[in-house]
């Protein structure tokens, strides 16, 4: 990226984040397939308690987990197709619509149950099916209140995950921060266009440290951030330090935590290059594997009587919490040493980001 453009390049505005319903997407499959186990074990339960010879009435839970799934199936259906239109309402409005459509459902479906079997007439009949509202007005009650209780468990976590972030973008190296500026300031006089470059690698990590309200950018622009660490890391490690890319173009637009790679790069300069006085090389690699993205940084085997520094210790653990906030089960960070080669990697499940705009071209 030439200096001129750089100058003239404005960071660009950031939509605020809007927050998510608190009733999970029951347009997913997995969403469908606990409601549907959850609902058979419910019904599981009541025959169980309602039998009064043997184990259970297999007739009476047969009917019951027709009826059951039913029920849940179309209600799972009709609040997926409202969902956009719930995600503007309040917590209580939300509740009380879902509320209305689960017991109008059920009403329909013990209509329905009575016309088919019809074994009660009468006032037993409307008490059946007043006892199945009710049961279906306490369950929804207690389903809605548990999805309430779990988004705010995950609103806290995201939180606490933000927190640290922002801690994590606040902490510039000191002991980088100091030789960057000692390594323009010796620039200065000798080559004054290499110490504007320096200048403006290191405005560009600034930057990305005041950038605490993004959770997911696309993988170039990370590794542009790592690019400008490294530019000033070269300027004062010179020829000990060699740099290897090797990630794959498809990756550009893959969504990731922001400051994910650079505090790899970062333990890697620190751990791997600068103790060996002879230095040796960084190697970034990515590329795709089905529905898995790997990104790896690899670097010299640190020296065994080397004590690991607690920031680094704290920026790792941190990129592995986010990741498992973000991701779930698929998001892994580990670390792992071969021979004379030490290589931590981040596995992360393919997801690119739609921002339609072209990713940048690779700075050499």
């Amino acid at each position: 990226m030439s200096t001129a453009s750089r100058k003239n390049r404005q960071p660009s505005a950031e939509e605020p984040g809007r927050e998510e319903f608190f009733v999970p997407d029951l347009c997913r499959v997995r969403a469908v397939f606990m409601l549907v186990i959850t609902s058979e074990l419910m019904v599981l339960l009541v025959s169980l308690i309602r039998t009064t010879s043997g184990w259970i009435d297999w007739s009476y839970f047969g009917l019951l987990s027709l009826f059951t799934q039913w029920t849940v199936l179309t209600s799972a259906a009709i609040i997926c197709g409202l969902r956009r239109y719930m995600e503007h309402l309040g917590v209580g409005s939300a509740s009380l619509v879902i509320t209305l459509i689960v017991m109008a459902d059920v009403l329909v479906f013990s209509l329905f149950a009575e016309q088919v079997l019809g074994p009660e007439t009468g006032s037993d009949r409307w008490q059946a099916i007043g006892r199945n509202l009710l049961m279906a007005l306490i369950i929804t009650l207690m389903v809605l209140r548990y999805f309430y209780l779990q988004h705010q468990w995950q609103q806290q976590r995201q939180a606490e995950m933000q927190a640290r972030l922002t801690a994590l973008q606040a902490r510039i190296h000191p002991h980088f921060l100091f030789n960057s500026m000692n390594t323009i300031a010796s620039l200065i006089a000798t080559r004054p266009d290499q110490a504007e470059e320096a200048v403006l690698d290191l405005s560009e990590l600034f930057r990305a440290s005041l950038r605490a309200q993004d959770r997911l950018i696309p993988l170039h622009e990370e590794l542009t951030l790592c690019r400008h660490y490294l530019m000033i890391e070269g300027l004062r490690l010179g020829e000990r330090l060699t740099v290897n890319w090797d990630v794959d173009d498809s990756l550009n637009y893959q969504a990731v935590p922001p400051l994910s790679l650079q505090p790899l790069v970062e333990n890697a300069i620190y751990h791997g290059i600068q103790p060996r006085p002879e230095g040796g090389s960084v190697s970034i690699l990515g590329y795709r594997k089905g529905e898995s993205v790997y990104l790896m940084v690899q670097n010299p085997r640190p020296e065994k009587d080397q004590k690991n520094h607690e920031g680094n210790r704290m920026a790792l653990d941190n990129i592995q919490a986010r990741l498992s906030a973000l991701f779930g089960e698929p998001g892994v960070l580990k670390h792992s040493q071969q021979n004379d080669t030490y290589t931590v990697t981040l596995r992360l499940p393919w997801q690119p980001l739609r921002t339609g705009a072209p990713a940048p071209e690779p700075t050499p």
